[in-house]
C-alpha cells in the first residue's frame, strides 16, 4: 500500500511520491493523517523557499496544521491507542533542556517542527509522530477542527503573552485566521468587548459575522483598550496600536513583519506599557480542544476552501489566487484523479 506525500522536490513544486510507511519508535503511534490545514509559513517556504534563518535546502513535506486517526502504536505508548482521533501538536522538544525542564519546551533549541527545514511536515497520508504530541479529541469534533487547534493554540498563546484579563477591552489587528481566532479567545476568556481592524471588507464582514465590533484600518478613534493583539504582520499596525491602549496597557505581537519595527517608546513608556512577543505557544492543546468542543470557538466558519492531496500545490496559493478566502483545508487521503 502506498504512502503518498506531497513532496516539494523544489521551490514551486509538488509532487506525490510514496514515502514508504513510517518507522514507529518505542513511544510513537502511526497517524493516519486526515485533514491539514494551510499556513501561510507553507506558502513562503513553496513560493520563497526560507522563512527568516529557516532555508529549505533540499526536498521537504509541507503542512504542521493536522489531525488524524491513531492506526498503530509502539510498545512504550500509554496515552493514545489504536483509534483514537487526534489533534497533533507539530513540535517536538528535547524535553532535557533548561527551557524545557522549566515548561517552556516551544523554546528548546533542539525543537524538531513539522514543515520547518529540514524537517518534513504533515502532508503525508501516514506518519510517526510521538504520543507526547497527540490530544485525543471527542467524538464530536471533526478532524478539520483538530487541525485547527494549531492555528487557535497561536491565538491563545497570543491571548496570555498579552496578559488578557476579564473585562478588558481588546483590539485585534488584522482579520486573517489568526487574527479572527484570536478575537474567539480573548471574547472566550472574558474580554468585555474585541474590536476587529483590517483593511479587507471580506475579512471585516467575516469578524462581524462572528460578532465582533470591526473598524477599516486607519479609521479607528477609540483609545483606550487595554489590550492589543497584533496578527497583521503589517509594518506599522503594532507601533500605531500602541498609541491605542491606556495606561498600563498590554500587547503581543504575532504578525511578523518583514522590516525592523521602529517604536516612539520615549514617549510610549509614559503609559508603561508592556509588549509580549509571540513565538508558536505551550500547552495549549487540551485549552484549544475544550474551546472547540464546547463551542466558545468556532473554527468552522473560517475553513473557505478544501482540497485533495495532489491539488496541494492549488491550496499553498490560494491566498494570492483567491483574495476572498480565508483558510484551505488538505485531505491526505484524498487524491482528484
Amino acid at each position: 500500500m502506498s504512502n503518498n506525500a506531497a513532496v516539494m522536490p523544489e521551490l514551486g513544486h509538488i509532487e506525490i511520491q510514496d514515502v514508504g510507511e513510517p518507522a514507529a519508535g518505542p513511544r510513537d503511534a502511526i497517524v493516519q493523517i486526515e485533514a491539514v490545514g494551510v499556513c501561510g509559513s507553507d506558502t513562503a517556504y513553496y513560493t520563497v523557499g526560507r522563512i527568516g534563518d529557516y532555508v529549505v535546502d533540499g526536498p521537504i513535506i509541507l503542512g504542521h496544521e493536522c489531525a488524524g486517526t491513531v492506526i498503530s502504536v509502539g510498545d512504550e505508548v500509554t496515552q493514545v491507542k489504536v483509534g483514537d482521533r487526534v489533534a497533533i501538536e507539530p513540535g517536538k522538544p528535547c524535553r532535557d533542556c533548561r527551557d524545557c525542564m522549566a515548561g517552556r519546551y516551544h523554546l528548546c533549541p533542539d525543537l524538531v517542527f513539522f514543515a520547518t527545514p529540514p524537517y518534513d511536515g504533515s502532508l503525508v497520508q501516514r506518519m510517526a509522530v510521538d504520543e507526547r504530541q497527540l490530544f485525543p479529541m471527542p467524538d464530536s469534533m471533526t478532524f478539520e477542527q483538530g487541525a485547527l487547534c494549531e492555528p487557535l493554540s497561536v491565538g491563545i498563546w497570543a491571548c496570555k503573552r498579552a496578559g488578557l484579563e476579564p473585562g478588558d477591552r481588546v483590539l485585534v489587528t488584522g482579520a486573517g485566521p489568526v487574527g479572527l481566532l484570536a478575537a474567539q479567545v480573548a471574547r472566550a476568556f472574558g474580554a468585555a468587548s474585541v474590536t476587529v481592524a483590517d483593511i479587507a471588507d471580506f475579512r471585516l464582514d467575516m469578524a462581524r459575522e462572528l460578532g465582533f465590533d470591526t473598524e477599516k484600518v486607519g479609521e479607528g478613534t477609540a483609545d483606550d483598550f487595554d489590550v492589543l493583539l497584533e496578527c497583521s504582520g503589517a509594518p506599522t499596525a503594532l507601533a500605531d496600536g500602541l498609541w491605542r491602549l491606556r495606561t498600563n496597557g498590554r500587547a503581543a505581537m504575532v504578525g511578523m513583519p518583514k522590516q525592523d519595527v521602529s517604536l516612539a517608546l520615549s514617549r510610549l513608556n509614559v503609559n508603561e506599557l508592556t509588549i509580549g512577543l509571540v513565538n508558536r505557544y505551550a500547552h495549549t492543546w487540551p485549552i484549544a480542544i475544550d474551546l472547540v468542543s464546547s463551542g466558545r470557538v468556532d473554527v468552522d466558519s473560517l475553513v473557505t476552501h478544501r482540497f485533495a492531496l495532489d491539488e496541494t500545490a492549488d491550496a499553498l496559493m490560494l491566498a494570492k489566487t483567491v483574495p476572498d478566502s480565508v483558510k484551505a483545508i488538505i485531505s491526505p487521503q484524498r487524491l482528484s484523479a
